[in-house]
């Protein structure tokens, strides 16, 4: 399993930080996904044999917020 933490921009509410988590869970290969208001932070577990970092980080952005990898 791998995972990836980041920053999420765009957020405007907790609402947001739901939305995206259950977004991300719907992408094949993802385990867990938890999106913080509160910190801004978002931490995916997923299988790379799955689904790649690119797809992860495409499906944040397509859903309107920014991300930076840290």
């Amino acid at each position: 399993m791998n995972t990836l933490t980041s920053k999420i921009g765009g957020r405007h509410c907790s609402g947001c930080g739901g939305r995206l988590s259950a977004l991300l869970e719907k992408e094949p290969g993802v385990r867990e996904a938890n999106v913080s208001f509160a910190t801004g932070e978002g931490q995916l577990a997923y299988s790379a044999h799955a689904v790649g970092e690119e797809r992860l980080i495409a499906a944040i952005e397509g859903a309107g917020f920014g991300v930076e990898k840290t």
